[in-house]
């Protein structure tokens, strides 16, 4: 068993690395933040990355049309509920709830 100056010496280094670990993004954000760089990806990213979510859920699509055609009616309530009330939460679940209620019910295998 290590002896107590060894187990007092191990907790006070886990606990600056990890105090240190969570103070790290706060000091590295502070002199990004006035970055035109920074300010351009922030109106930029969200777009792409968005394109990049669809890009990857719509990549494995069955080519069947019975099943197929629940993702992109779920795709268009989703992007209708969006258009219409520009809440991303309302969008989201109304998207998801149509797309589970088609996959499980109408166009279940």
């Amino acid at each position: 068993m290590p002896d107590t100056r060894y187990a007092i010496a191990a907790v006070l280094v886990a606990a600056v690395v990890t105090w240190g670990l969570r103070a790290l993004p706060f000091a590295a954000l502070t002199p990004l933040r006035a970055s035109s760089t920074v300010q351009y990806l922030s109106t930029r990213m969200p777009a792409g990355v968005m394109l990049i979510l669809l890009a990857y859920c719509l990549r494995d699509l069955p080519l069947t049309p019975a099943r197929s055609l629940a993702t992109p009616t779920a795709l268009a309530v989703t992007v209708g509920l969006h258009l219409w009330r520009r809440n991303a939460l309302l969008s989201i679940l109304g998207g998801t709830t149509v797309h589970v209620i088609l996959a499980s019910t109408v166009f279940a295998p």
